[in-house]
């Protein structure tokens, strides 16, 4: 591996950290001048060290957990936990950063490192805008932890404020694409795109051919095709207009409007397609629909896109809110979550996710997509955008980006360009002025801080957004005249400025949005309140901990999200020229560096954008590489049992043969069947995908013999990275063994989870597949046998990088160590405090766990008739959210605390689940009947407490404070247990009418 330098480079961040902070409160200027005396900076080095505020338990507290434990020291549990032919025998070097920063040192050498970017206006487009987040969103969800370290809302109850917003974004789409229902979000347009053309595909019979238009996106085209070949998928490219459609042919995708900017009418072509048994998808523009006619309305099935230009910056690339509508009849088919309406078990109104088991990643082989997270976050600030603006302010900046590229085009023409005759929304397609060349005028461009899009060697592109102003109209015109001024004003032409007539056919006359809630929160204190009140229906990691066994739900630190904010970070276009993203490069180097060092790996990619699509491209680049050595046949790939769904519906997804491997009563891989069924097929053996620690929570001491095994047979170690929190520092993937594992930054390195996404996977991976890393066709990167492109942008949700930074930064090489030796004490002692009230189900040879453990419930469903759901719905009375609920053991809760909680929160964690199982002995003793007791009735709302009626033969505050520490603060449930099958009978995915409410709460009270 590459090192990394030796010392941080001093002058340059005492000059960055003067410009920052020009007092220098509170900083410590970094010197290595040979006077400076090792005392003299010791006392004066910055005392906001970080490591201490991350790492939850006080030194205080130690003996105490290691003494419940059972174990001498934190080095005696690893080394009883931890196999030791894997250990590391030397300390993480992190080159400069090998001794952490402090907080703000560390905020000032990033600055240090993103100053070198260039933020310039962007006229690029390509599916990328400027926009301005509205400062009520850009506060108070953006930046407010109580919105981004919420968890994906597997449980309903504690999870009605942002279930509802995601409904918001949903009726939002679907209303603006004319279509009839919505996803909650999907990664970026061009995985949208790639997701439409396998739902296609999985619904035609010998129809392996998929067209796309050559005005569709570049990128999307590229991931369109990169998903295709794994599919065995035939993708075929040309214009829409003479295109054949043949009866092998599928499905088709086109760009609405085109990348170049057209608005071309697609009605004919989707006439075509349908009467050949064929499928449309449409990308489209969210913005431009609020004056086009919606795809729906001329024949789309399926409409794809971005919502990234509703208030969310560019971020150099993501994360942004893709989307995927579509009718009815594709509902059971649809990638990714939806958001449906269902009722409690008193009838009031209640959101959940809908038809959660038909999530495609959990069919695992039989999966069309391995989807998982997705883009919540991001999603809900699109929503609330859309609902601040409400659909006239929305026309109104659609009207404003159409006016400014007609004023821009008018001027271009004066200045004696041709540009293109095609109707347009916001960007047009123009040729140099006599006697420039495009390069020419890109670079003129330059000089006037803009940035163009070079369409070709004779026409570029120029895309208007909502923040184009009249300086920057003057400032192209400036551009196209080489620098000098036009010799006309804005006033001369803006009254005769035209843009070529638009069809009628294509004039939007449908309303959209009408719906009340995108009516009644233009104030900026309505939809303050509104946000609020929305996060105060959600568990976050501002009430409490969230214990999800293989999430990690750790700290996600104020100083590490500070950045995602920074003009410098969130302003930069994609594809803008590389000479203006050099502070990017650093950031993006030095990370993966960091990233090797950790894993063990030499090689890394930062462009999948979320864990699965790790998976898919670390599958990827081993097929690429077996074929590159005349082994495509190598098909089969090893999975085992106790795997996370996404894994086989990752190797479904390169067209992999998967063979399930079982595991022993121990919950480890059972060795003999590996190595029996990698013998039988170790002519086709691909790889064998393995998580470690296992799903089960336990160091398997066979991780070395299982890599040996798989290579001996000519296949290749996959590494789900999901727990590589009991990893880092002790251990790592490239160091014993595996080839290639997938990260997930959005829970070892403290990128927030968001309700549900973003997330970042990058892959490492060995010298030989190295190159075969995914490229763009945009901006060069990647290996220089790359197998394709898994994400719209060339590193994917770029602008959130610096969160991971800033945290292996800060933690320095013994700061990582230690969070790894706490994530696994704080589990063991957790475990070793419930094991006398539950079963701890699976340990390693000296009884221990790794960063997790899984709690057994199942001998209560006979003795108490409870299930592992009703003590999940229980915990939410005694404000917690549940732990991982019936996987990877049917039957089951998986605990994982990390090691961001300090001794109290595991205390009070422990507690609820110790007064629990006192609930249940009193259910088991018949003090309690098994259909009617705190469990089944779980959770319990104020409204339902505070009741007219009672008629439980348990108290009111039994059921609501059922510890004395409730009453200092309470978390309050606004729903009541979730009818799931409701929900799912009834497929209601938009917002309903508000008389819904309205009836069901009169119901309600009339019931108390």
């Amino acid at each position: 591996m590459r090192s990394m330098s030796a010392c941080v480079r001093t002058s340059a961040l005492n000059a960055a950290l003067r410009a920052f902070f020009p007092s220098k409160t509170g900083l410590t200027t970094l010197s290595c001048r040979a006077s400076s005396s090792t005392a003299v900076t010791a006392a004066l080095a910055a005392k906001d060290r970080f490591a201490e505020r991350h790492i939850g338990p006080r030194a205080s507290d130690l003996d105490d957990m290691l003494a419940t434990v059972g174990v001498a020291s934190l080095e005696d549990m690893v080394n009883k936990t931890v196999p030791a032919n894997i250990l590391l025998k030397d300390k993480l070097d992190l080159g400069a950063y090998t001794a952490g920063l402090s907080e703000s040192d560390a905020l000032v050498e990033l600055k240090r490192m993103t100053s070198a970017n260039k933020v310039f206006r962007s006229f690029i487009g390509m599916g990328y805008y400027g926009t301005k987040t509205p400062g009520v969103i850009l506060r108070n969800v953006l930046e407010n932890p109580g919105w981004y370290t919420q968890y994906t809302p597997y449980q309903p109850e504690v999870s009605q404020g942002r279930l509802e917003c995601l409904m918001n974004f949903q009726t939002m789409v679907a209303d603006l694409t004319g279509m009839e229902m919505c996803g909650s979000s999907l990664l970026d347009e061009a995985t949208a795109a790639a997701e439409a053309m396998t739902m296609i595909y999985g619904g035609a019979t010998k129809k392996p051919v998929f067209f796309v238009d050559n005005r569709v996106h570049a990128q999307t085209r590229a991931v369109v095709q990169t998903r295709a070949e794994g599919h065995g998928i035939t993708v075929v490219t040309g214009d829409y207009a003479t295109f054949e459609v043949g009866s092998d042919v599928c499905g088709a995708l086109v760009q609405y409007p085109a990348t170049d900017g057209a608005i071309l009418s697609y009605g004919v072509f989707a006439d075509k397609l349908h009467a050949s048994g064929a499928k449309l998808a449409v990308a489209a523009d969210l913005l431009s629909l609020t004056t086009l006619t919606p795809p729906g309305e001329w024949g789309a099935d399926i409409a794809v896109g971005s919502a990234q230009r509703f208030g969310v910056p560019f971020g150099f690339g993501g994360p942004h809110a893709g989307f995927l509508a579509t009718s009815q009849a594709f509902a059971r088919k649809m990638p990714g979550r939806i958001i449906g309406l269902s009722i409690d078990c008193y009838g009031k109104p209640a959101y959940r996710m809908a038809m959660q088991t038909r999530e495609q990643h959990i069919r695992r082989d039989k999966a069309t997509s391995n989807i998982c997270t997705a883009q919540a976050l991001l999603a809900n600030i699109a929503a609330l955008y859309g609902m601040y603006h409400g659909p006239d302010g929305l026309t109104q900046i659609a009207t404003h980006c159409h006016q400014s590229a007609t004023l821009l085009r008018a001027g271009l023409i004066k200045l004696g360009c041709n540009a293109s005759d095609e109707a347009f929304f916001d960007t047009i397609r123009v040729e140099p002025p006599p006697g420039m060349s495009v390069d020419d005028v890109l670079a003129a461009g330059v000089s006037q801080g803009l940035n163009f899009r070079k369409l070709s060697d004779t026409e570029l592109t120029l895309s208007c957004d909502e923040t184009t102003s009249l300086t920057d109209v003057e400032a192209v015109w400036r551009a196209f005249g080489n620098g000098r001024e036009p010799p006309f004003s804005a006033d001369d032409i803006f009254a005769e400025a035209a843009s070529p007539p638009l069809p009628a056919s294509l004039v939007r006359k449908s309303t959209f949005m009408a719906h009340p809630v995108f009516t009644s929160h233009q104030s900026e204190s309505q939809m303050l309140r509104y946000i609020f009140k929305l996060a105060a229906r959600d568990i976050s990691l501002t009430t409490c901990m969230i214990p999800l066994g293989s999430c990690t739900m750790k700290l996600n630190a104020t100083a590490e999200m500070m950045p995602v904010t920074w003009p410098e970070i969130n302003g930069i276009h994609p594809f803008a020229p590389v000479d203006q993203t050099r502070g990017y490069a650093e950031l993006i180097s030095s990370l993966e560096q960091m990233l090797c060092e950790i894993t063990g790996f030499p090689g890394m990619s930062l462009q999948p954008n979320s864990g699965a699509s790790g998976e898919y491209a670390g599958l990827r680049s081993i097929r690429a590489y077996q074929a590159s050595i005349g082994e495509s046949n190598r098909n089969v790939c090893l999975i085992p049992v106790s795997a996370h769904g996404t894994n086989p519906a990752s190797a479904a997804m390169c067209g992999m043969r998967i063979v399930p491997i079982g595991c022993d009563a121990q919950g480890n891989i059972d060795m003999e069947d590996l190595e029996a069924k990698a013998k039988k097929h170790a002519s086709e053996l691909s790889a064998l995908m393995v998580t470690y620690p296992s799903t089960h929570g336990v160091f398997e001491e066979t991780i070395v013999d299982i890599c040996n095994v798989v290579h001996q047979y000519g296949g290749q170690v996959y590494m789900d990275g999901a727990n590589m929190n009991a990893q880092v520092g002790l251990c790592g993937p490239g160091y014993f063994g595996a080839d290639v594992c997938h990260l997930n930054l959005h829970k070892t390195f403290c990128i927030p989870h968001g309700g549900g996404g973003p997330g970042i996977g990058p892959i490492g991976v060995a010298a030989h597949l190295k190159p075969f890393l995914p490229s763009h066709p945009v901006v060069p990167m990647g290996g220089d046998q790359a197998f394709g492109v898994t994400a719209a942008a060339p590193w994917g949700s770029a602008s959130i990088l610096p969160i991971s930074w800033m945290y292996c930064t800060m933690m320095g090489s013994d700061g990582l160590r230690r969070a790894t030796q706490y994530a696994i004490l704080n589990a063991n002692y957790m475990a070793a405090r419930l094991s006398g009230h539950y079963k701890v189900l699976y340990t390693g040879k000296e009884g221990l766990c790794a960063h997790e453990f899984i709690l057994d419930l199942r001998e209560f469903k006979s003795s108490a008739g409870v299930t592992e759901a009703d003590i999940a719905k229980r915990l939410a009375d005694y404000n917690f959210h549940a732990p991982t609920m019936s996987w990877p053991v049917a039957g089951t809760i998986m605990v994982e605390p990390t090691e961001s909680e300090d001794k109290p929160e595991l205390d009070r964690f422990c507690d609820a689940l110790i007064a629990i199982r006192g609930e249940l002995r009193e259910i088991e003793q018949g003090i309690w009947p098994r259909d009617d007791n705190p469990l089944k009735n779980a959770p319990h709302t104020a409204a339902i407490v505070m009741g007219e009626q009672w008629s439980h033969p348990y108290s009111r505050t039994r059921a609501a404070f059922p510890v004395p520490s409730l009453r200092q603060q309470k978390f309050w449930p606004t729903v009541s247990r979730v009818n799931d099958t409701y929900g799912d009978r009834n497929l209601v995915c938009s917002c309903p009418p508000m008389e819904v409410f309205m009836e069901e709460e009169d119901q309600l009270e009339a019931v108390m």
